[in-house]
């Protein structure tokens, strides 16, 4: 995703294996679809690297210097490229779980209201 015009995913690294069948999706993604999203995504740094024995996954590096990994194990190319896209459009902050549901400046004075209130 941009944050004012600027795209937050700095790079984008693909670890594969190439004997595993765990990598079998990754490395047809690679042969079919990588090429044309790194031409659809021209500021994107796409890096492949070859690990083996371990099952591939992606690894997002963005630019307020936070990484985010996804593992495909044993997806298809389709759904790889979907999760590509996913990290390319995500703005890379971590995820804070908020207290309530309900969030507010100035909160009530009387206290939140509950269905378990007796009248």
């Amino acid at each position: 995703m941009a944050l004012r015009g600027v795209w937050q995913l700095q790079k984008l690294v693909v670890n594969y294996c190439d004997w595993g069948g765990s990598s079998r999706g990754i490395r047809a993604f690679m042969e079919a679809q990588l090429p044309a999203f790194k031409e659809k995504n021209p500021h994107l740094e796409v890096v492949t690297e070859l690990v083996r024995g371990q099952h591939p996954n992606l690894k997002g590096i963005y630019k307020n210097h936070n990484e985010r990994v996804v593992c495909v194990r044993n997806l298809p190319p389709e759904e790889i490229l979907l999760q590509a896209t996913r990290l390319r459009n995500s703005l890379g902050r971590k995820v804070v779980k908020l207290r309530t549901r309900h969030v507010t400046k100035r909160p009530s004075v009387q206290g939140t209201w509950t269905t378990e209130l007796k009248m």
